[in-house]
């Protein structure tokens, strides 16, 4: 590949990451506002669980993506490094495996964390 689609795969696999995390964002704002307002205090058993369930599947499918993306990105960085004659723009986007991995284990401690407050949030 040439340097230039390198780039773009690579301003691509950033958007994905980014896009991963609009649908958990989303759910996350909808919980906030109800137990803000606190009405998990009077639902349900079952729409708690619902509440938790789909809270718990909009985030592991957001890791699976992001985590996946952050896989393909790390070995697009190889193939930056290989360029011959690269641009200064390559050259610092081929260091960036340390932010990939730093990303990768944000994303799964971040996502636990927060999952961990939803459930607390939701069953109180």
């Amino acid at each position: 590949m040439e340097e230039d689609d390198l780039l773009e795969l690579w301003n691509t696999k950033r958007s994905q990451v980014i896009h991963a995390q609009i649908a958990p964002t989303l759910m996350l704002i909808g919980v906030f506002v109800v137990a803000a307002f606190g009405k998990f205090e009077t639902a349900s058993d079952g729409a708690k669980y619902l509440t938790i369930g789909v809270a718990a599947a909009t985030g592991i499918l957001a890791i699976i993506s992001q985590y996946a993306t952050i896989r393909e990105a790390e070995v697009l960085l190889i193939d930056l490094k290989r360029l011959t004659n690269p641009s200064e723009l390559s050259k610092r986007v081929a260091l960036s495996r340390g932010l990939l991995s730093m990303s990768a284990i944000a994303i799964v401690g971040l996502g636990i964390a927060v999952f961990a407050l939803v459930v607390w949030a939701v069953l109180g």
